[in-house]
């Protein structure tokens, strides 16, 4: 699965620096000799969410199990035809439209899918911020095309929560092989062992496992 990227292309108001960013960066760079070297290549850089949760989720469906290059292409074109990315206008525009998009038959229906439970209030999007990561996580796998993965994503990059560990995410696994075991494979149990040192800041090392592989995020 490709790792979604900050923002991916789209031109909406972006949130701030993450309130935890700064001493999550001196706590991983005091005590992980791996990210005390990658961390200031990066300077001020910085993960940046968006605030809209069902573009976040349509975003990461868009992007599941295709290149970044794959995905960004989708979703450009998807935004020609619903530029305020709303569910209504995705339902609006139909699964002709979005196939059109270069989606496969089985993510425009997942994207509908999500749409329709936005606009029917079938998930409770205004209280995602109060529950905690698997209450999230629990209520969006209900959802058809949302993965563990995605609503991971979903945690990182919309409610900006600092200790996500996306095992699942290509992206998180090489960066671990490549920085920590030499570019040797690396198994979910060795990735959670590197990762027992991050917490509770896993989101941040992530990104900066992310940045190692693809130094610029889209903007």
């Amino acid at each position: 699965m490709a790792a979604i990227k900050d923002n991916a292309g789209d031109a909406s108001p972006m949130l701030e620096v993450p309130p935890y960013w700064v001493e999550a960066k001196a706590e991983l760079m005091k005590r992980d000799r791996i990210m005390k070297k990658l961390i200031p290549q990066f300077g001020d850089m910085h993960l940046r969410g968006h605030p809209d949760p069902f573009t976040t989720l349509a975003r990461s469906v868009v992007g599941q199990q295709v290149t970044p290059k794959a995905a960004d292409a989708a979703w450009a074109k998807l935004q020609l035809i619903c530029p305020k990315m709303s569910p209504s206008q995705v339902i609006k525009a139909g699964a002709e439209q979005l196939a059109g998009c270069g989606l496969s038959k089985r993510k425009t229906e997942y994207i509908l899918d999500l749409a329709d439970h936005f606009k029917a209030k079938r998930v409770h999007a205004n209280l995602w911020s109060e529950m905690d990561d698997e209450a999230v996580i629990a209520e969006l796998v209900q959802i058809r095309g949302i993965t563990r993965w995605t609503a991971e994503m979903f945690l990182i990059f919309n409610l900006l929560r600092p200790n996500v560990l996306p095992l699942d995410d290509a992206g998180l696994i090489q960066g671990i092989s490549q920085n920590y075991f030499s570019g040797e494979p690396v198994s979910r149990s060795d990735a959670r062992e590197v990762a027992a040192n991050w917490e509770p800041w896993r989101t941040v090392a992530t990104w900066y496992l992310w940045r190692s592989l693809d130094p610029v995020p889209v903007e």
